[in-house]
């Protein structure tokens, strides 16, 4: 495979800049796979430099499961109502809208859960272990306080399409590949015969 071949395929594979794309290859050798690595790291770095930037647009995303018993509304923001129409937004937000009623998380991030919730759950955890010593007790009540976070907020759970990426992943790959912020605002999920 020629350079221009190799850098082609790179930009078809990251949405990435023909310079981006080439120095990447440069860096990795030649080897695409390892390119692609190191073009995924910088746009995360890039995506984290963006999310300082306000993100005032967006679109109220809604999505309703097959058979129409659970049904979510979703808001997501950018920065600009040019990107809130793109393609590739939209699909972000339908993937995460399906991500909600698919796995029920009940926050969108850990910051969101309220410390009466946290104190509960620490107390179940707590009394399922209380045989052990009490440095050992704190070491499984914090492992299975970030299991806890893994459930129940939406941007620590594993991407139901790739197990392997986490919701937050998703996004940030979005703000490295669109250009701009975008916050996971706030969510709600129905479900038939579900009590308050």
């Amino acid at each position: 495979m020629s350079i221009l071949d190799a850098v082609k395929d790179l930009r078809f594979k990251t949405s990435a800049g023909m310079m981006e794309c080439k120095e990447a290859l440069k860096e990795a050798g030649g080897d695409v796979a390892k390119a692609i690595e190191i073009l995924r790291k910088k746009g995360i770095a890039k995506a984290a430099k963006k999310t300082d930037r306000v993100a005032g647009q967006g679109v109220i995303e809604s999505y309703v499961h097959k058979g129409d018993r659970i049904g979510v509304l979703l808001e997501v923001n950018c920065e600009t109502d040019f990107v809130a129409r793109t393609d590739d937004f939209r699909e972000l937000t339908r993937n995460i809208a399906m991500q909600v009623a698919a796995s029920h998380p009940l926050y969108v991030e850990r910051s969101q859960v309220p410390q009466e919730a946290i104190d509960k759950e620490k107390e179940i955890f707590r009394a399922q272990i209380k045989d052990k010593p009490e440095d050992v007790q704190n070491k499984i009540i914090e492992g299975k306080l970030e299991k806890y976070y893994s459930e129940a907020c939406l941007l620590e759970q594993p991407y139901i399409k790739d197990p392997d990426v986490k919701v937050r992943d998703l996004v940030t790959e979005a703000i490295s590949k669109i250009g701009e912020n975008i916050v996971v605002k706030r969510f709600s999920r129905f479900e038939i015969g579900e009590s308050e």
